[in-house]
């Protein structure tokens, strides 16, 4: 499924809606999707290398801006919706953990899950329950986000060609790998944070 999604990517990046899917996957992953935009920002800078830098800002924009989102619902509407998220997105148990590591670390606790494999969506959610400061919670998402995206938009620019053809040898691996991150980071919140 993931190298179909990636092959798909390849021949939609160049096309005229890219760039809004990109922005809208970056989005969602960030407030309640549960996949990264990394694969289609991969994708469309291979595809057009000299707009790596836009592409990285709209992955960017709407990565930050689902933050914002992920934000909200915690802030405005978590009573209404915290059922349907401890059923399919993550536990209670992950939940209350996240919250106490915000009144101690908030802006790092931000900026770990945006750079990293963790699940930043659960850390943008706990953010507005925890009602962390938002100034801080956005700095901390545009600096962690930022570094994610452009370490990957950048590299790919840098490196080209060889990167495209280490990603087509390598896929199953690569694929193997990046579910293995993925999933660290849910059993990293359920296990180590809780």
């Amino acid at each position: 499924m993931i190298r179909k999604l990636y092959d798909w990517a390849l021949r939609q990046a160049a096309g005229k809606h890219a760039q809004a899917a990109l922005f809208l996957v970056a989005f969602a992953e960030a407030s309640f999707f549960p996949l990264p935009p990394d694969v289609l920002l991969i994708a469309m800078v291979i595809a057009n290398r000299q707009k790596w830098a836009r592409y990285f800002g709209v992955c960017l924009l709407g990565s930050v801006l689902g933050g914002a989102a992920g934000y909200l619902i915690g802030l405005g509407v978590w009573e209404a919706v915290s059922g349907f998220f401890f059923s399919h997105v993550f536990s209670e148990a992950a939940f209350n953990r996240v919250r106490e590591i915000y009144v101690k670390y908030d802006f790092w606790a931000v900026f770990t899950a945006a750079f990293t494999p963790i699940p930043y969506k659960v850390f943008t959610i706990t953010a507005g329950v925890a009602h962390i400061d938002f100034p801080r919670f956005m700095i901390a998402s545009l600096v962690g986000r930022g570094g994610r995206f452009i370490l990957v938009a950048y590299l790919l620019y840098h490196f080209g060609a060889p990167v495209k053809s280490f990603i087509e040898k390598y896929f199953n691996i690569l694929t193997l790998a990046f579910m293995v991150l993925l999933i660290g980071g849910f059993v990293f919140i359920k296990y180590v944070l809780v």
